[in-house]
């Protein structure tokens, strides 16, 4: 973990409500994917920094997404080319992917797609058979990305304006059968999460699936517990040092 003060590289809108930023470090810093970074927002009256998933390392560069949510990623929106922010990074544990996983389902959805890129895109040698999901065709984005990181890539969206009219999940449920992948990697809001647990169980499906969880976070490092959640076994743990990547059967969800 490194705490470094950035430039900004680029900072645009990519979809609606949804913005892609790329920083340089004064440093080459090793990322692993599904890792996360803390930044500041560049207002000096938001005290915290801010955690998103980190979704491409290239270099000394490190590009990720955000979702406008409140005043501190509205005054992100705002930095500019050549503004420099704090940051801290990396943070929590990333996806382990098993040199014996050679075929890779992903499953995403809305903001949660962002951490799985970073893996396609870092982890190479493998078939990434991708299912992400989006509201609505105006919320879509970095589908060439994807495209271009997996062997097969199925989007699909709520309103059906773009693809297939379903959701990530039963869009992968659909097709388990025929790609028959030896490993699962998925990141979205919490109602996907457990869809996609419930189905497992229910289908008999025993294929290893590891998931990143989305939550409220303050310090970053594990010292405030905003982001504990609770474990199978009731114990808790902090998503942003104990995760944020946890095996789907370790957690409540």
């Amino acid at each position: 973990m490194k705490e470094l003060i950035a430039k900004v590289k680029q900072n645009g809108q990519i979809a609606r409500g949804i913005y892609l930023m790329t920083i340089t470090l004064p440093e080459e810093v090793p990322v692993k994917g599904g890792q996360f970074l803390n930044i500041a927002t560049g207002n000096p009256a938001n005290l915290l920094k801010r955690p998103f998933g980190i979704m491409r390392k290239e270099g000394k560069d490190i590009t990720f997404c955000y979702q406008l949510k409140g005043e501190g990623t509205i005054c992100l929106s705002k930095a500019q080319a050549g503004n420099e922010l704090a940051v801290t990074l990396p943070l929590g544990n990333g996806f382990d992917i098993p040199e014996s996983a050679q075929k890779i389902a992903v499953v995403g959805g809305g903001v949660g797609i962002f951490p799985l890129l970073s893996v396609e895109e870092s982890v190479k040698g493998k078939k990434y058979y991708s299912y992400i999901g989006f509201r609505g065709a105006e919320y879509a984005c970095l589908t060439d990305d994807f495209k271009a990181a997996s062997e097969r890539l199925t989007v699909v969206t709520d309103d059906g304006s773009i693809g297939q009219k379903t959701n990530a999940v039963a869009a992968f449920l659909s097709e388990y059968q025929d790609i028959k992948p030896d490993l699962i990697i998925s990141c979205g809001p919490p109602v996907m999460l457990r869809a996609l647990k419930a189905q497992l169980k229910e289908k008999g499906i025993s294929t290893p699936c590891l998931v990143s969880l989305e939550e409220r976070m303050g310090c970053g490092i594990g010292a405030c517990l905003v982001c504990v959640c609770k474990k199978a076994d009731g114990q808790n743990a902090r998503v942003c040092k104990d995760g944020p990547v946890f095996d789907i059967n370790e957690v409540q969800l």
